[in-house]
């Protein structure tokens, strides 16, 4: 059968065609196809995002990238000069040669000063040991003098840091924020030259508005500074001292009927010196405390050698959150357990190896009102421990015992320990393993 001349002549040019002449029709093809379906695909354009949510974004944002991202455009850029991102910063300082961690840029802190110091209102200085980073914080607060902080927060990742500026240098910085600011709320201070006169500063121009003020470990604060803003700022709530500054007087200048009514009381006791002597707190100037604030929370921290622990616990204390950061004798515990009913949380870190089963029954029985405990290197025998927590497992939101601490006995095994512990508590419970790396 002869062909069609038509149909010949295109089978013909059909088999004389390249493969690449048919691939190429195939991809423009597709390409069309692609742009096709592209052009009725929705574009998401981020520079017409809301500026609400773009200033949301930016609040998650590292400075650093802050800055890149200002860059992209022009709303990007208002949005990272707005007033709402300035409010609340924190300003890290390092050395590199020295730490680790990341430091806010030079330039853009001058920025950050020519531009939002006077949007500034919480604001933190995280240092590293280092005296150049100290003093370069104690510059930037001197630059601070059109801004009304409401918080402050002066934190050294390792010491000495402040304790290693000239004292000057620091008092003058730290005035200036005082000074202005005239609404401070909160003044977190620990570790620093502060002294009396700086303090009266302080309250002169903020005893209205301060309510949160932590200042451990300021040597060069006496009893009568922190006395002069006891009694002047009737809105404290929340006071952090150095044991050194607590006295009878202080405690009954916080108890008077027409002062503060303190809500959180933290008292760092730590020994600088083995063998330091600690002076006592009469059990009447506690009671007074507790009178007038009667749900306020005394929280101690003790750094103490056992041979240090003559002068506390022997008459009623009204603690509440009870942590132990060195070894402490059974003798301790065992007054504990008598004279501290009003205890929430009690954490010991280390004790010799006398087991502590008398001394944990006896806090289970006279601290009633115990929740949250923790053992570190002690020991306890299981049976005492399963016999604490039928005491008071119906009211421990928090037991944290290490493995270790645990001692089998004729009646328990660590096998069976934690099915006894967990029925007792009404939920499922297991010892803390220490990691092993």
């Amino acid at each position: 059968m002869k062909r069609i001349k038509g149909e010949e002549d295109s089978d013909s040019s059909f088999a004389e065609s390249p493969p690449g002449a048919c691939k190429k029709v195939r991809t423009k093809a597709s390409d069309e196809s692609e742009a096709a379906g592209a052009s009725d695909m929705p574009v998401s354009d981020w520079a017409r995002l809301p500026q609400e949510l773009l200033l949301h974004i930016f609040q998650y944002l590292p400075l650093l990238d802050r800055a890149y991202a200002s860059q992209v455009g022009r709303r990007w850029n208002q949005t990272f000069h707005m007033p709402e991102l300035w409010r609340c910063f924190e300003f890290e300082l390092n050395q590199p040669a020295s730490s680790y961690l990341k430091a806010t840029h030079p330039d853009l802190i001058k920025q950050i000063i020519k531009r939002h110091a006077n949007h500034l209102q919480y604001v933190s200085f995280k240092v590293d040991s280092s005296t150049e980073s100290a003093e370069a914080a104690c510059d930037i607060l001197s630059q601070l003098v059109n801004c009304s902080l409401k918080t402050l927060g002066l934190i050294s990742t390792a010491r000495p840091s402040f304790m290693e500026v000239p004292k000057s240098h620091f008092i003058s910085a730290l005035t200036v924020v005082f000074v202005n600011s005239k609404s401070l709320s909160s003044l977190k201070i620990d570790d620093t030259p502060v002294d009396d006169p700086s303090l009266k500063v302080l309250v002169a121009n903020n005893s209205d508005t301060l309510k949160l003020l932590k200042m451990s470990s300021c040597p060069h604060v006496s009893p009568a500074g922190i006395l002069c803003v006891a009694d002047q700022c009737h809105g404290l709530r929340e006071l952090a001292l150095n044991y050194n500054l607590l006295s009878d007087e202080l405690l009954l200048a916080l108890s008077s009927e027409k002062h503060v009514h303190l809500e959180h009381l933290r008292i760092d006791v730590v020994s600088e010196n083995p063998g330091h002597h600690f002076h006592t707190i009469r059990k009447s100037s506690w009671e007074a405390m507790v009178r007038h604030s009667p749900k306020f929370n005394l929280v101690m921290y003790f750094f103490l050698y056992e041979d240090e622990f003559g002068p506390f616990f022997n008459e009623e204390v009204p603690v509440t959150h009870l942590y132990f950061g060195r070894s402490v004798s059974k003798e301790v515990l065992g007054r504990v357990g008598l004279h501290c009913p009003r205890l929430v949380e009690l954490v010991v870190c280390a004790n010799g190896l006398r087991p502590l089963d008398e001394e944990l029954i006896r806090i289970a029985k006279h601290c009633t009102q115990l929740s949250a405990i923790g053992l570190g290197e002690c020991e306890v025998s299981c049976s005492a421990f399963v016999e604490f927590v039928k005491m008071c497992g119906h009211r421990l939101s928090q037991l944290s015992i290490m493995e270790e601490v645990l001692i089998p006995d004729n009646k328990y095994s660590l096998d069976e320990i934690h099915w006894e512990v967990s029925k007792h508590l009404g939920r499922v419970w297991f010892p803390d393993m220490m990691p092993t790396w």
